[in-house]
Formats: C-alpha cells, structure tokens, sequence
C-alpha cells in the first residue's frame, strides 16, 4: 500500500508494511497533522487512536525514511537521521528513495496524510 504526506505544493510517497500498527494506521487515514520535531532526529504526530501492536517484532533499528509507531508513547515518528535500536518502535512503513532531504519541510505547516491513488 502506498500513502502521500502533503505540505504545500510538496508531495511525498511511502511504502507501508503489512502488520497489525500499518493496518490500523490505515485505517485513521485521511489525517491532517501538524508535526513537531524531537530531537534533531525525527518528526512527530499523535494519531486520534492508538495502533495495535500484536504482530510486531519488540523493536527496531530505524534507518532514516522510516516511519515508525512508538507504542509507549503512542506517536508515529518519522525518522531523517539515523538512530539506534529501540524497544517498543515498530516500523510502518519507508518513504521512497531519494525523499529524505526532503523530509525537513513537513514541520512548515499542516501535514495531510492520505492513501495514495
């Protein structure tokens, strides 16, 4: 399944993975979300419900481009730098190649979240 984040006239495609937070991420889809960052490492959004978590490895190692669900929290984080592994960080999905750099301008103004066509 494919999904675009939306800021301005800027358009950014992901990749989400089959498990029980992507699916239920999905689901809250359309959403309109302002992001925030947190420390310098990625960018984060609460969703209006929390994801399920039953099929999902205890952690992950997150690669930059990837978007992810901290369960303790229950915010998805998007990440643009490289970060260890962490407990309870499930992967949703990867945005595409090449996208990355890109990623700093999705905390200028509201962020729509869609499934893309």
């Amino acid at each position: 399944m494919k999904i675009q984040f939306v800021i301005g006239e800027t358009t950014l495609r992901a990749t989400i993975e089959d498990n029980s937070a992507s699916r239920d991420f999905l689901k809250q889809l359309p959403l309109e979300v302002e992001l925030e960052d947190y420390a310098g490492i990625e960018k984060i959004f609460y969703p209006p419900q929390k994801l399920a978590t039953t099929d999902t490895p205890d952690g992950i190692d997150p690669d930059p481009g990837d978007i992810t669900y901290y369960a303790p929290w229950g915010d998805v984080a998007i990440f643009y730098r490289d970060f260890g592994y962490s407990r309870g960080l499930v992967r949703l999905g990867r945005f595409e190649a090449g996208t990355v750099a890109q990623l700093s301008k999705l905390d200028k103004g509201p962020v729509r979240i869609e499934i893309a066509e």
